[in-house]
């Protein structure tokens, strides 16, 4: 374990020092998130319309963890809920998640409880934190005011501020399965990544993912004086794909969060048809990340000639479309950049169930990974090249690039309806989002490429 690391355990236990004990609500009532909103409005509001609220409402989550519980006999137990209801658990309300459409709101998801409660961190995975269960809610505050509902105290591991607040964050976003193969790494890149190893000038996770606003107050509370209030959206590249609050502002955060953290370097034409496109991230992790094996990303590349005939195209994939076709089948793309993890058996075999994925003498790390790195050193170029012959006998007059990506993948989905595990409703429900900083047009007369970011993209939540 890395120092930092252990020290994020320290940090939290010395923040208890600070508590202030006086509490009007008891710890049962603190565990609905209901009781926070009127003290926290804007933050209950941003709370109860993000990916942490919808955890454990999310179809493939459900339909994942009820197959992987039908398959392995039962041998996953809380592994999947332990993140995605997280106080369920702890509350012995569930073993195994398939009981969570009757447990009460409050113990669904990832609730202001579970992490303003939080003191420690172990292990940077399958959700290791420690909690204080008493009546103190932590935040960042290095100078809380007194609540007339709980308890108070800092927290470096609510700061954004510090590096190990990363370590709360990373205790469910790296993810280790049964047979010990790291599966979802985004903590571990980041750990790697420049944003993670600068001494000076670091960013962590709820620095992108949390923004901060000046002037706001953090409770509704006559004497609460102005601060720098974090958004509670955490936008990634899930969706709600149910009717959900908030539905509208989760959309467009998560197209914001997407939409300058990927770009095209550059466009290399060698003058006898073939291109080179080269992309990167400015993303503190791999582009896709977490459950990589389940994503798909891709470069969709358009080429037309002067009367806009479209004389080459690779990667144009239609909503609900499958994004990688065997070479058997109509539409097969043989040029196809998919970017994406593959994961394997123990025999070797190719699977995207996260419980059937083992180490094997083919794939001792039980996945291969085709993913836009991160950036280790600052300003040295960190790109991935895919390669496109079109053939020098085609007279382009111009070409889009477009990186697409899926959260989940379809054949993901269409494996879980034919298993009777998801309906096949929640199939059209998955956006295929546009990364608009990795979207340009590109002309022979003009080798640095043109953006295409939409004019009407606003990025701000207030």
């Amino acid at each position: 374990m890395k120092p930092w690391l252990a020290l994020a355990g320290l940090l939290g236990a010395c923040a208890q020092a600070d508590v202030e004990s006086r509490s009007t609500l008891t710890r049962q009532e603190l565990l609905n998130p209901e009781q926070c909103r009127a003290c926290h409005p804007a933050h209950y509001e941003q709370w109860a319309s993000s990916m942490h609220a919808y955890a454990a409402e999310d179809p493939v989550f459900i339909a994942m963890n009820q197959r992987g519980q039908r398959e392995t006999q039962g041998q996953l137990g809380d592994f999947c809920v332990n993140c995605h209801a997280p106080m369920a658990v702890r509350e012995g309300a569930t073993t195994d998640g398939l009981n969570l459409a009757a447990l009460p709101s409050e113990l669904k998801g990832v609730t202001c409880y579970f992490c303003h409660n939080a003191i420690s961190v172990g292990d940077h995975f399958n959700n290791d934190i420690e909690l204080a269960d008493d009546t103190t809610m932590r935040a960042a505050l290095d100078a809380p005011i007194r609540s007339p509902a709980h308890g108070v105290a800092y927290s470096a591991l609510l700061d954004t501020n510090r590096r190990e607040s990363s370590t709360l964050c990373g205790s469910c976003h790296d993810v280790v399965v049964p047979s010990g193969v790291h599966l979802e790494r985004t903590f571990t890149e980041y750990s790697e990544s420049l944003f993670g190893k600068l001494d000076q000038g670091f960013e962590t996770c709820a620095g992108c993912h949390m923004p901060g606003r000046r002037g706001r107050r953090a409770a509704e509370l006559p004497d609460a004086p102005q601060r720098i209030v974090h958004e509670h959206l955490w936008p990634g590249v899930d969706v709600a794909l149910s009717p959900f609050p908030g539905e509208a502002l989760q959309r467009r955060a998560v197209e914001c969060e997407l939409a300058l953290n990927t770009r095209i370097r550059q466009v290399i034409h060698d003058g006898l048809g073939t291109f080179t496109v080269q992309t990167e991230t400015s993303a503190g992790h791999n582009q896709p990340s977490g459950a990589a094996q389940d994503r798909r990303m891709w470069l969709e590349v358009i080429a037309y000639d002067a009367d806009e005939r479209v004389i080459f195209e690779s990667g144009n994939i239609a909503d609900t479309e499958l994004e990688q076709k065997s070479q058997a089948e109509p539409g097969y793309d043989p040029q196809l950049a998919l970017y994406r993890d593959w994961t394997y058996r123990a025999d070797g075999e190719a699977t995207h169930n996260f419980w059937e994925v083992a180490p094997s003498a083919a794939h001792p790390n039980g996945y291969e990974a085709l993913t836009l790195p991160f950036a280790t050193e600052p300003n040295i170029p960190h790109t991935l090249s895919a390669r496109y012959v079109i053939g020098r006998h085609r007279e382009i007059a111009r070409m889009t690039i477009r990186l697409r990506m899926r959260a989940i993948g379809m054949d993901v989905l269409h494996d879980l309806v034919d298993s009777g595990d998801l309906d096949a409703s929640v199939v059209e429900q998955i956006p295929t989002w546009t990364m608009h900083g990795a979207a340009v047009e590109w002309r022979p007369d003009q080798p640095m490429p043109r953006s295409l970011l939409p004019a009407d993209l606003r990025c701000s939540t207030d």
